[in-house]
Parts: structure tokens; sequence; C-alpha cells
């Protein structure tokens, strides 16, 4: 007969996060940066202070998901540079697909949500922003939105990129194989 023990033991175990402390991080700042924005005109009269302070904080988050969470948690970093031309060319390094796979899935799943969540959140603000009539708070949630949507499209380009370049790398290497295959079964005639 089992017991209640001996069924719960025979459960899967959950798994964990990887990186704690960056997933702290990674949430961190997009709360603070929110939770400032909504809360401090209960604290503050002053726009100017509600302004700093939260592009402040959405900097910060921008930074930390940029360079340091989008790193550990899913294995991207995107960047932008400006070519002899003047024009703008992104750059998108990954690990290797078998990294990738490796992977902490409950990482990467909190780093993509907290991501998307982040940005609705702020559109939602900026509504009622645009609702109440405040152009000047309608201008520190553009200014965070556009933070949130610019990792938004690094990332995801970064892992289309990454997608693209194991395709490649997988085509190549069954060609290759093929090619050597069909020269040995020639040589052999």
């Amino acid at each position: 007969m089992y017991t209640l023990d001996c069924f719960l033991s025979m459960q899967p175990p959950v798994e964990n996060y990887a990186n704690p402390n960056t997933c702290l991080f990674h949430v961190l700042f997009k709360g603070a940066a929110l939770a400032f924005y909504i809360l401090s005109a209960l604290f503050f009269n002053s726009f100017v202070i509600i302004f700093v302070v939260t592009v402040l904080l959405a900097a910060l988050d921008f930074w930390v998901v940029k360079n340091v969470s989008g790193r550990i948690l899913v294995g991207l970093r995107w960047w932008n540079e400006i070519n002899d031309l003047g024009e703008s060319v992104w750059k998108f390094e990954s690990l290797d697909q078998e990294s990738l796979a490796r992977m902490n899935k409950k990482d990467s799943w909190l780093f993509w949500w907290t991501l998307y969540l982040a940005a609705a959140a702020w559109l939602i603000l900026g509504v009622f922003s645009l609702i109440r009539f405040q152009a000047d708070y309608l201008l520190v949630v553009g200014v965070c939105l556009s933070l949130n949507v610019a990792n938004i499209i690094g990332f995801t380009k970064c892992k289309k990129d990454a997608k693209k370049q194991f395709q490649q790398f997988a085509s190549q290497t069954i060609a290759s194989r093929f090619q050597s295959t069909v020269q040995s079964a020639f040589t052999l005639v």
C-alpha cells in the first residue's frame, strides 16, 4: 500500500532557478521603476523627482537586462553600432545551440515573461496618463516603454539570429557530410 510520502517522492522534482540572484535583479529593477512611478504621487509633489528617479530605475533595468540577465538567463546578447557609412548595425551574440539547450527553462521563462509584462504595464500606464491628459507623465512612460521595447526587439532579433545560425550550421554540416560520403563512394568505384 502506498503512503502519501511514497507518492510524493515518486513525483519528479520541480526545477529551481539556476541563477536566483540574477532573476531577482532582473525583476527588481522592473518592479522598482513601476512601483516608484505608481506610488510616487503619494509621497512626492515634484514631477522632476518622479521623472528622474523613474527614468534612472528604468535605465538601470535596461542595462541589467541587456548586459547581465540576458547573457546569464537566456544566453543572448545584443548591441547596436554605427558603421563607417553612418548606418545603424545590429550585432548579436549567443551561446552555441548545445549550451542554449541546457539553459534553465525556469530562468528563460522568467526572463521572457517579465520582459513582455513590464512593457504591457508601461503601456497600460501610458493609456491612463493619456486618459487623464497628463502629457508630462506620458513622457515618463514613453521613455520607460522605449527602453523596454528596445530590449524586447534586441533580444527577439538575437534569438531569431541564433536559430538562423544554428540552421545554417546544421545544413552546412549535413551538406559537407553528404559531399564527403558521395566523394568516398566515387573513389571506391
